[in-house]
């Protein structure tokens, strides 16, 4: 029984008709699996994701902020309480070579409008399927960049309820975290510091970034990326085909054939499936090299 429905009916005073119940996160989420949000809202305005998440802490209501659910994997039992869902947060702002976005901006939106101002400095990021507030959540990276190459500074919400501004070193950015994470901020914008570069070989590097990740990565197929983070001295996916994992399933979960450091939803998998897959890889991993992996993807929700 969904206890928050007359939360809900709160809410929508706020957000009028941006406010679903029961609403099955399969449909929010790259993995396609999840069972139901008891509230799911989606905010047009930073003012309205403040007073969201002042209202639940108020009155104790559980919330979880996603973005476009591209590195998250909700478990079969749904999530309790508020989702507050960041897509239509997504302005994005360029002044010379500074470029400021809302959080629920994507990051390959980005990329690609800093490059139409001919900016270089973000082109590695031009594939990765997140939001920017997730981006710098997670210090997200590829192809030898990372986001705290670039960024200059975050506006937050943070534990007490203020809008701060963190400059870089506040931020505390390293591999796959954050002050963000540390401390269970949520971020508001994000501001970027590009350099000016020659458009036409900006646009041909993430031509090329492009064309490497559709031949190497299982894009065909949902799934939040690369599962698992990289142990220090050893790259992931030669691990898990090297244990003989490449291939195996688990219900309607597999590790991709394309790339071993993805697992994928081959066929109506369930969020439980890819959690064993998940387990199975770990275990079998550590039996026989002795290293410990850990997923990269969020997971949340209840069994």
């Amino acid at each position: 029984m969904n206890q928050y429905k007359d939360f809900s009916c709160i809410l929508k005073s706020i957000l009028k008709e941006d406010v679903l119940i029961d609403e099955p996160m399969k449909k929010h989420t790259s993995f396609k699996v999840g069972g139901p949000s008891d509230v799911l809202v989606t905010p047009e305005s930073l003012s309205d994701i403040v007073d969201v998440i002042k209202l639940c802490r108020k009155e104790k209501v559980p919330y979880c902020i996603i973005g476009n659910g591209s590195n998250i994997l909700v478990k079969d039992g749904g999530i309790r309480g508020v989702v507050i869902k960041t897509s239509k947060l997504n302005n994005i702002k360029i002044d010379g070579a500074k470029v400021t976005a809302e959080s629920g901006a994507m990051l390959s939106v980005v990329s690609k409008k800093s490059a139409s101002y001919s900016l270089t400095g973000l082109e590695f990021a031009s594939g990765i399927p997140g939001t920017i507030g997730g981006a710098i959540t997670m210090n997200a990276g590829a192809y030898n960049g990372e986001m705290s190459q670039v960024v200059e500074s975050a506006v937050i919400l943070d534990e007490n309820g203020e809008v701060r501004e963190l400059t870089k070193e506040e931020l505390e950015l390293s591999y796959r975290k954050s002050a963000i994470l540390k401390y269970g901020y949520i971020v508001l914008s994000v501001t970027l510091s590009l350099k000016m570069g020659d458009k036409e070989k900006i646009i041909n590097r993430i031509n090329e970034l492009t064309k490497r990740r559709t031949e190497k990565q299982p894009l065909e197929y949902p799934s939040a990326g690369s599962t698992f983070k990289r142990p220090e001295g050893h790259f992931t996916g030669q691990l898990i085909e090297e244990s003989g994992l490449k291939g195996a399933f688990v219900g309607g979960a597999q590790v991709s054939e394309k790339h071993a450091g993805f697992i994928i939803n081959k066929g109506n998998a369930s969020a439980k499936d890819i959690l064993d897959l998940i387990k199975m890889v770990e275990d079998i991993v550590k039996e026989k090299y002795n290293v410990e992996l850990h997923p990269e993807v969020r997971i949340v929700g209840e069994e």
